[in-house]
């Protein structure tokens, strides 16, 4: 797919980017605020399970990258999410990575995953830390990914996660699938490559 984007089409691919990122963003942010709303901070209520034993809501506070990695490395991630999000704008409009549907749409969901943490990373959600916790004082803002999806395996509970972390799987894992099976475009080279660890 080599085609020259004309600058109407370019407008318009942009516009569907933007479009999927600001629904996959707000997707995230909502679910995050009612479910924090209903289950209150880490610890304060139980598991609210759908299936028991197997699939629930349970809210965690997440100060590493996805799944709990790099546990206090908040700002490092923060950073790392607003160079990935330049990057993956400069692919898709100055390397003509946009002339690709299917990269646009599976960069569009990495891109509204990187937003999503990178607003709780930032502390604008607003939270405090409560009494108890022995790493922050009573009062001290957020920096903190809001998780709240609990998954069981076995006997085992999958580390918790949450829309933005689910954008991101799947968009780097579509972008594997292209780069793998369908990267006969210059426009395609280096999807995984580009894709954030975050």
């Amino acid at each position: 797919m080599n085609e020259t984007l004309t600058k109407r089409q370019l407008v318009y691919r942009g516009l569907v980017f933007v479009s999927l990122v600001i629904v996959g963003l707000a997707v995230d942010l909502a679910t995050k605020e009612w479910i924090f709303r209903q289950l209150g901070m880490p610890g304060e209520r139980p598991v609210w399970w759908i299936i028991p034993g197997v699939f629930g809501f349970q809210t965690s506070l997440n100060e590493g990258a996805l799944f709990g990695m790099g546990q206090g490395l908040a700002p490092w991630f923060a950073g790392l999410s607003v160079i990935f999000a330049l990057g993956i704008l400069a692919w898709l409009f100055v390397g003509g990575a946009a002339r690709s549907w299917w990269l646009l749409i599976s960069l569009a969901a990495v891109t509204a995953g990187i937003f999503g943490n990178l607003y709780d990373r930032l502390g604008l959600h607003g939270l405090k830390w409560h009494e108890g916790n022995p790493l922050h004082p009573p009062g001290e803002p957020v920096y903190a990914v809001r998780d709240w999806i609990l998954v069981m395996i076995g006997s085992w509970p999958w580390p918790n996660f949450n829309v933005a972390d689910s954008l991101l799987v799947c968009g780097v894992i579509a972008l594997v699938v292209h780069t793998l099976f369908f990267s006969g475009d210059a426009a395609s080279e280096g999807a995984v490559r580009h894709a954030p660890p975050t």
